[in-house]
């Protein structure tokens, strides 16, 4: 039997949060922690200090004379803080609904995995906000417009886009971005585009994963993050209208950590996740709803994503 939280009679369901965990990792649908890591606090809010561009790339005096002490330079640090919010979203499961999908499939695991879903999709509808934001990444410095020449236009200088805004962000932080983060709508416009499309008619096996790391090199980056994830955007109990959450009109070149954990290495953002209150992601409980004669499956998380360093990456518009 799980041990009962302290002042509610939810149980904790580890080997559904388990299963709820490997069904999004395995559909690869979601990149919002993809592009601001998980960075896992025992502390629901606090403060933490960052070193500064300005710091990191100031120029010093190292000339150093015969009997004279040397130079001394030191470096600068900003506050930023973070600030968890719990998010969650319950799924009942009805007794007779439990028996009769009994022998078709594990209604427990489906109950808690569309209810997972759900509460994914509006964490990554948040980090796409966050990140395809002109409000925040604005200037010269921060913004590129490319829409009159869009991606859809099979002869834009695609790349040579791309390489201006790494250029961008090398100029501004002195780290080359690591990452191209955009939809799975340009990532289609990108192979039908006739430079791309000619520079990568010698790969070997033209699967997904080949096309993008061959993508990748062409545009001088470690990889291309793929935002696939969609949502209805119809009105309750309208008919179904398919959108995407990562928004077509635009793309993003930054700097992007392969561990969130470690503080240390530069990226655009993070992820904080208080585990204190939610172990994971996507941690999934359950109780007994008796008046209802339901098992209600609760998954939820308590988290802040936050864009630590809008410097570490350059917003490009690519569609009119």
């Amino acid at each position: 039997m799980g041990v009962e939280y302290s002042g509610t009679h939810a149980k904790p369901r580890l080997e559904l949060g388990v299963a709820v965990m490997e069904y999004i990792e395995q559909a690869k649908e979601f990149i919002g922690t993809v592009c601001l890591p998980l960075f896992k606090t025992k502390k629901k809010e606090s403060s933490f200090s960052a070193i500064t561009r300005e710091s990191i790339t100031r120029d010093a005096d190292t000339k150093r004379a015969p009997r004279s002490a040397y130079n001394r330079d030191g470096f600068q640090a900003k506050d930023l803080s973070y600030k968890c919010e719990e998010h969650g979203l319950e799924g009942a499961l009805d007794d007779g609904e439990r028996e009769m999908y009994a022998s078709d499939f594990d209604a427990e695991l489906i109950t808690s995995q569309i209810t997972a879903r759900r509460l994914m999709q509006a964490q990554e509808r948040r980090v796409a906000e966050v990140l395809f934001n002109i409000a925040t990444w604005t200037g010269a410095d921060l913004f590129t417009d490319h829409s009159a020449n869009p991606w859809d236009n099979i002869a834009s200088d695609v790349v040579g886009q791309v390489r201006a805004a790494r250029e961008k962000v090398r100029a501004n932080c002195g780290i080359d971005p690591s990452a191209l983060i955009c939809s799975k709508a340009n990532i289609d416009r990108l192979m039908d585009n006739t430079g791309i499309k000619d520079s990568i008619k010698y790969v070997a096996r033209l699967t997904e994963a080949e096309i993008l790391n061959a993508l990748a090199d062409i545009l001088g980056l470690k990889k291309i993050i793929v935002g696939k994830a969609i949502y209805n955007s119809a009105k309750e109990g309208q008919s179904f209208v398919s959108a995407d959450i990562w928004n077509d009109d635009y793309a993003m070149v930054g700097v992007v950590a392969e561990d969130g954990q470690n503080l240390v290495l530069p990226s655009v953002g993070r992820t904080f996740l208080w585990v204190s209150d939610s172990p994971d992601n996507a941690t999934v409980e359950s109780y007994r709803d008796e008046v209802h004669r339901s098992d209600v499956f609760r998954v939820r998380q308590n988290v802040d994503e936050k864009v630590i360093d809008k410097y570490f990456a350059h917003l490009i518009k690519v569609d009119a």
